[in-house]
């Protein structure tokens, strides 16, 4: 009887054991903590004005800071984050294309109208032949930079060229320019190195680049890059319908980030919302 009585108890402390890790796990999946991915700036400082916000909705953000454009969407994928808040949706269909990824929009947030920033000139009229222009190295962000050159009568591309553009689609160059393609994040740290530097919002904003007052000629509110370059909340697919990140974007597109928005980067950071 001793020997029955023990193995119903141990039977009993396993179920039980089970049942209770069972419950544990459950709770783990209804987190009121969202992780989420961002550039140091402008986007995790967006996210910081959006907590009161998300916290009415009963979320709070855990914010990990990434200082480059490739990390933040592999974490993502990996299932380290529930979102991540970095980049444009250009450039998140071209990095699924290229790495085998599934991300999606769940909303546009904002763009950062790219600006020509003068290094060693100081001005276009100025501009040397054979003077240094470094832009970004991936694609559709040295498209980008390519576009706002072309408007500034710097080059010609190709007519085709579009958004894919590269060095490679420039037609004319009355300057002899050399464009210089150089890793997004570490323009800033080489614009003394060239002429001009054609650099994205976020990476002038940690610079201390002011748009509106230190670059040389910044794209339109009409043009290509405004209209295309939305920065996104990005999740994997299928996560875009889960409350959590409707209450993420709800939050981050409310008056209380508009106002922030418009009040502190001078035009470097314009709601699309």
């Amino acid at each position: 009887m001793m020997k029955k009585a023990l193995v119903i108890a141990l039977c009993f402390i396993t179920c039980f054991g089970i049942l209770t890790a069972c419950g544990s796990k459950k709770d783990s999946g209804d987190s009121k903590t969202i992780v989420i991915g961002a550039s140091p700036s402008p986007h995790a400082d967006i996210l910081k004005a959006a907590e009161k916000e998300l916290e009415k909705e009963g979320y709070k953000l855990e914010i990990k800071e990434y200082s480059d454009y490739v990390q933040p969407n592999t974490a993502l994928d990996a299932g380290d984050l529930d979102a991540n808040y970095f980049q444009h949706i250009t450039y998140m269909d071209n990095f699924n294309e290229e790495k085998g990824t599934d991300l999606v929009s769940a909303a546009m947030i904002h763009y950062e109208p790219f600006g020509i920033f003068p290094g060693k000139t100081k001005s276009l009229k100025d501009l040397k032949n054979g003077a240094s222009v470094a832009v970004p190295n991936d694609t559709t962000n040295e498209a980008r930079a390519l576009l706002l050159l072309e408007s500034e009568g710097l080059i010609t591309l190709k007519e085709d060229a579009g958004l894919t553009a590269t060095k490679k689609d420039i037609v004319k160059n009355p300057k002899n320019l050399e464009i210089e393609e150089i890793e997004a994040a570490q323009l800033p740290r080489s614009i003394e190195d060239v002429d001009l530097a054609v650099i994205n919002g976020n990476y002038a904003i940690e610079a201390g680049l002011k748009v509106d007052k230190d670059a040389l000629a910044v794209e339109d509110e009409n043009s290509v890059g405004a209209k295309t370059y939305g920065n996104v909340i990005a999740v994997r697919k299928g996560d875009e319908d889960k409350a959590s990140i409707k209450a993420l974007v709800k939050a981050l597109q409310s008056d209380t980030v508009k106002d922030y928005i418009n009040k502190n980067y001078d035009g470097a950071v314009v709601p699309l919302f």
